[in-house]
């Protein structure tokens, strides 16, 4: 049976541009055979160019900047270690010569992959399947794993899409693999064109995807699924509503952003996707996790614990470590300061050994951030009281320690030790989308409708309900978002900050916002200096930050602007 006659969806075909100009997959790279062989033993050879096109999706953990999450170029965090591309987003070393990160190789050749595999689908025979599995693999099983591929495949494509849409803005519109000078001659596609083909083809397919694959015959995690397809759709029109792609201020586009984020919430809780424990969303079996929609697993490492475990500590390096601008977003849970930050609160310089001023923080501070005196890791030999002072035992003159005075705890795996007679290794999974997201994309969407925090709008519920869910997990438990407050813009913005910090979303968001100006010039860290009576004094000091209005998009390659004179820089560059 040819995989053409399974049910399947026609294809759309377009123009746009090849990553690299080229005009056919390197089989190389899945096998040493060829193109011929790959397509006959689709066991062995397709399957693998599947989930090589699988294995183009970005994740922090790996496609980082030795080392570097987003984070470091935000103002959630700094990167100890001086030698990292991530400081060039905001030192004035980005530029068309020096693209960092090449978002448009990477998308471009996961595109490019997926078209090709698309348009060959009546190579692919599963005849010789039929009776015999090489690896005890049910035919049923086989058929109905190929018979998926093509959704899968066409919903990583448009997520290619929306990656390259949110980093460039307009950018060419490929469906069809080209020759090199068809891929050479190709122009940029309208944003509203991009975001059209991203939300028909989430609407085409969703209904072909499993809501999961727990009750395929097959069970793999990781696959492109429905709730993948719906909140991918919710999330595009969220970037075509913002003030980036939307200076008009469209109301339609709000509309329609908000009414697809509130599907993914009512559809997510058909599904069983639910909000659990913020503690729960990181650690050796958070692949798991119900909250999460989307998310890469890695298998079995260290990797991340190196690269961000305190200097000091035995193989470890240092790595992302959070401002003090950060630290001064979390709110007061109880006492007389509830709802206030800790920047409110603690202003200017702050003993901090008689102040105690992290005490009654949002219980999300302490999952997220290791300060001076908490014992980390958590559950390990490795385990000592951090010191964060200067001449600490964790910090400065010491080589690669934090330069803000804090470390990361947040994604780390507590029970990891470094030490060479132990060296553990825990799984590791990163969020790609995750249901609480599109809580607070609604609650911005009907906020920008309504202009009233309190008010249901069309779709009952109010931006304050929404937000409240999120805030209400059970290890949680922040006061709730009330009334119609002047600066309620403001605080939704911090609630996106602290709830999904080191997640990478903070870099998109103020760029969509058009907010650089706002939260990415003027950064701080902190000093820690022990005192003659012991105590320990506060200080901040800001790190060396540029914003430039044009950094809201990235630059396009000069290199591909040299082969396609249809192709113009973006703005600014």
């Amino acid at each position: 049976m040819k995989l053409k006659n399974l049910k399947y969806i026609a294809l759309s075909v377009g123009l746009a541009v090849s990553a690299s100009s080229c005009v056919d997959l390197d089989y190389n790279e899945v096998t040493t055979n060829d193109e011929e062989w790959v397509y006959d033993s689709p066991l062995y050879g397709v399957e693998k160019l599947v989930f090589d096109i699988y294995a183009q999706l970005m994740n922090g953990f790996e496609n980082n900047y030795n080392g570097a999450l987003l984070a470091s170029a935000t103002d959630e965090a700094s990167y100890a270690l001086i030698n990292s591309d991530i400081h060039k987003f905001y030192n004035g070393g980005w530029s068309p010569n020096n693209p960092m990160p090449d978002y448009w190789r990477n998308n471009y050749t996961a595109i490019h992959e997926a078209n090709n595999f698309l348009e060959k689908l009546d190579k692919i025979s599963l005849d010789d399947y039929i009776y015999s599995v090489a690896d005890g693999t049910s035919y049923e099983t086989l058929r109905a794993r190929f018979e998926l591929f093509p959704y899968e495949i066409r919903a990583l494509r448009a997520y290619f899409y929306f990656e390259l849409l949110r980093a460039y803005g307009e950018v060419p519109l490929v469906l069809a693999t080209l020759s090199i000078d068809e891929a050479n001659n190709v122009e940029r596609t309208p944003v509203e064109r991009i975001v059209k083909f991203i939300v028909d083809e989430c609407d085409a397919i969703a209904e072909y995807l499993p809501i999961n694959y727990r009750q395929e015959m097959s069970q793999q995690l990781g696959r492109a699924n429905r709730p993948f397809v719906l909140a991918l759709k919710a999330r595009t029109l969220l970037y075509a509503a913002s003030p980036l792609l939307n200076p008009e201020g469209d109301r339609s586009k709000w509309e329609a952003a908000a009414k697809a984020n509130k599907e993914v919430i009512d559809r997510g809780a058909e599904w069983g996707i639910t909000l659990g424990k913020y503690a729960d969303l990181w650690g050796n079996n958070s692949f798991t996790n119900n909250e999460f929609i989307f998310s890469l697993a890695q298998t079995e490492n260290n990797t991340f614990e190196r690269q961000n475990y305190p200097i000091g500590l035995e193989g470890a390096q240092s790595g992302n470590c959070p401002t003090q601008t950060l630290v001064d977003q979390y709110e007061y849970q109880t006492g007389e300061n509830a709802g206030r930050t800790f920047g409110e609160v603690f202003p200017g310089n702050i003993n901090i050994t008689m102040d105690t001023p992290y005490d009654g923080l949002d219980p999300r501070f302490s999952m997220t951030i290791v300060k001076n005196g908490d014992l980390w890791p958590l559950n390990s030999n490795q385990q000592r009281e951090i010191q964060t002072y200067e001449g600490g035992f964790n910090a400065s003159p010491k080589y690669n320690a934090t330069p803000t005075g804090y470390y990361l705890r947040k994604y780390l795996d507590g029970n990891t030790d470094l030490t060479p007679n132990v060296n553990s290794s825990f799984r590791h999974a990163w969020i790609v989308m995750r249901l609480a997201e599109f809580y607070l994309n609604y609650a911005e969407c009907i906020y920008t409708l309504t202009g009233d925090a309190s008010a249901p709008g069309e779709f009952g519920m109010s931006a304050n309900d929404a937000i409240n869910v999120v805030r209400d997990r059970s290890d949680v438990q922040m006061p709730h978002f009330e009334g119609n407050p002047s600066d309620f813009l403001q605080r939704y913005e911090r609630e996106r900050l602290v709830e999904f910090a080191f997640e990478d979303l903070r870099f998109w968001d103020v760029r969509r916002w058009k907010k650089g100006q706002v939260y990415f010039k003027n950064v701080y860290g902190a000093r820690l200096e022990k005192q003659t009576d012991g105590s320990i004094m506060l200080t901040r000091v800001p790190l060396a930050r540029q914003w430039d209005e044009k950094y809201n998009l990235f630059p396009i390659p000069y290199s591909e602007i040299m082969k396609n004179g249809k192709l113009y820089p973006n703005q600014g560059w």
